[in-house]
């Protein structure tokens, strides 16, 4: 009777795991049988290369600030590139170089003073476009800003809306800066491959 009992719970289990592999494998197949394209909803879409030229408006200083310290190391103030310094912004990003020009966008993210011989800053910046065509959709920068070469260059490494799997490279190149208030306006210059 035991025999009999093990052979029945052997068979039985035998029979689920066969089960069990043939819905793996319909699933494997189903998977495989479809290609990056189809699955990420860009089959029949074209990469192309978009230019976005932009003004990035950095103010630290007045009454309003759209880049504020958030944290800082106890060298930093004793730092000549102000080592340890993260700032939190919200900067805003026009058509012109004047404040009053064009809103297009919102620069937002963080940037922190990352390099003790220089200024060089790590740059980590949403790009969030809040006009025309762009409209709703967003940019991600990541990388390091010689900020006081003349040209800087910065990856674009991804992004959202009408820039889904963007990649590309960002040039500022700062256009004015207050040596008293650290206010700062810098000119971009976006290339980007996206769907």
């Amino acid at each position: 009777m035991a025999e009999s009992f093990t052979f029945c719970s052997l068979l039985a289990f035998l029979l689920l795991l066969s089960v069990h592999l043939a819905d793996v494998k319909s699933r494997i197949s189903i998977s495989r049988s479809s290609s990056p394209e189809e699955l990420l909803g860009f089959l029949n879409m074209q990469e192309k290369l978009s230019h976005l030229h932009f003004y990035f408006h950095d103010l630290v200083s007045g009454p309003n600030p759209t880049a504020v310290r958030v944290a800082e190391a106890a060298m930093t103030n004793r730092s000549p590139t102000g080592f340890g310094l993260v700032a939190m912004v919200d900067d805003l990003l026009t058509e012109g170089p004047e404040p009053t020009s064009k809103l297009v966008g919102r620069a937002q993210g963080i940037y922190a003073s990352a390099d003790m011989d220089q200024l060089g800053l790590l740059m980590v910046l949403n790009f969030a476009f809040m006009e025309g065509k762009y409209n709703g959709s967003s940019l991600s920068m990541l990388g390091r800003n010689a900020a006081l070469s003349g040209v800087r260059e910065m990856p674009i490494v991804g992004g959202s809306g009408l820039f889904r799997f963007a990649r590309g490279y960002a040039k500022a190149k700062t256009h004015t800066f207050d040596v008293r208030s650290g206010d700062a306006v810098v000119e971009y210059d976006v290339y980007v491959f996206h769907y």
